[in-house]
């Protein structure tokens, strides 16, 4: 027998009638995106624009938005890190802006240097914390505990580099970089310029490293004494110095005159390096006076552009040693 209902209580299943289910449609619509403070009446964004439309009526222009300012101003100066670096820096009058010193940093002789040199030319020295350091140097970066802020490098232009050079009456010595883009081979050039008695580097506009904070600390503060130019085409450029007497030597492996065997190395010379994969460019090849090629055994495939500029550099100097 069936259990009798509650008396009054609805008969049959619970849930909705037929013919209801659109009934909360609309409210389950919602009401489209949210509008823009200036098109809200009731904002106050709402009440600018009315108010600069209204000015701009006046003025008979079209109301304009305020230009946004940027929140961080654009900085172009660069980290000079490593005790050498920033010595060599500091002695060089390069002007800086900033020296950073880590919190109970090991004072030695170079240190202390630093410090009298920034007192000296007003300099101001912050004492920061190691990670802040870490920051600045970037990464794989060292800095020894001190930085050095400077402003961007100024390149010099390569014709007035190598006046420079003739006025002096010295035989120019130069090495030029095709294709290197690695900022570290371009400071460890700069470093074996300045060793074996180099005048200056060139590097091309395009798709060359640049003297920044890796190149800085690679060429352990030589970049402060080797000038670096800049040539918007270099094998328009190497052109222009073959028709003023300086000799232009391409490095590659397969180059038809061996290094010990040059016999260009006691006149005006401009050593090119290519990069260690692709090596020297189509035109820049056909520029060059000779192709030179580094002796090296089996085990090894190639150089890499640092060491091969080395090596040619001191070959050079010692011919030119030799017959001084």
């Amino acid at each position: 027998m069936a259990k009798p209902g509650r008396p009054g209580a609805a008969k049959g299943k619970k849930g909705p009638t037929k013919g209801t289910g659109g009934k909360n449609r609309r409210s389950l619509e919602g009401k489209g995106p949210t509008p823009k403070a200036e098109d809200r009446p009731y904002h106050v964004a709402h009440k600018r624009k009315q108010a600069a439309e209204r000015l701009a009526a006046k003025r008979g222009g079209s109301a304009q938005k305020p230009q946004q300012r940027s929140s961080r101003p654009k900085d172009d100066t660069e980290n000079v890190t490593g005790r050498n670096s920033v010595l060599e820096a500091l002695r060089a009058k390069i002007p800086a802006t900033a020296l950073y010193i880590a919190q109970r940093v090991e004072m030695d002789d170079r240190v202390k240097e630093m410090l009298a040199i920034a007192r000296n030319r007003e300099i101001p020295v912050l004492e920061v914390t190691r990670p802040e350091l870490d920051r600045m140097a970037g990464f794989d970066g060292v800095h020894q505990g001190v930085a050095l802020k400077v402003p961007p490098y100024e390149y010099a232009h390569p014709q007035d580099l190598l006046e420079q050079v003739v006025d002096t009456g010295a035989t120019p010595l130069f090495v030029a970089l095709d294709g290197i883009t690695d900022p570290r081979n371009l400071g460890a050039i700069i470093r074996s310029t300045g060793a074996f008695g180099g005048h200056g580097v060139i590097v091309p506009q395009r798709r060359s490293a640049s003297v920044n904070s890796a190149a800085w600390k690679t060429s352990a503060g030589a970049a402060a004494r080797i000038p670096v130019a800049i040539a918007p085409n270099l094998t328009t450029t190497l052109k222009e110095f073959k028709k003023q007497g300086v000799f232009v030597l391409g490095l590659d492996g397969d180059g038809d005159v061996s290094l010990p065997s040059i016999e260009l190395a006691d006149r005006p010379v401009v050593i090119v390096v290519g990069s260690e994969g692709k090596g020297l460019s189509r035109l820049v090849t056909e520029t060059c006076d000779q192709v030179v090629s580094i002796p090296i055994s089996d085990v090894t495939e190639s150089l890499n552009a640092g060491i091969a500029a080395s090596v040619a550099l001191y070959q050079v100097s010692t011919i030119r040693g030799a017959q001084a």
